[in-house]
């Protein structure tokens, strides 16, 4: 199995709620969607006549926004709900791995 440790920082300078960081996973899915449209062309949208590879890294760019989104999910889970991440991750791992997409 072949891993890759992406660590992202909680966020300090905001007080996201459960509902504010919903949102806010959805409009940085939106964008993340925008990103790919240019990339490959997708819902009638033009391709980009950039270069490629700077494409791709808009792309990784949003991906990461919606990630960061997702973790400051995770950190609002834990603070107001005392949500144990590191268990819910642990499950996580234990449910891609019983379908079947993590060969250990």
């Amino acid at each position: 199995m072949k891993t890759k440790t992406i660590a992202l920082p909680q966020l300090n300078q905001i007080r996201p709620t459960v509902e504010s960081t919903a949102i806010k996973i959805m409009e940085e899915t939106g964008e993340l969607a925008a990103a790919i449209a240019r990339f490959k062309g997708y819902g009638g949208i033009q391709i980009d006549t950039r270069d490629r590879r700077e494409l791709a890294k808009d792309c990784a760019r949003e991906l990461l926004d919606v990630a960061q989104t997702a973790i400051t999910m995770m950190f609002v889970l834990e603070e107001q709900y005392g949500i144990d991440v590191e268990t819910v991750v642990s499950e996580h791992v234990e449910k891609l791995i019983s379908k079947g997409y993590l060969g250990l």
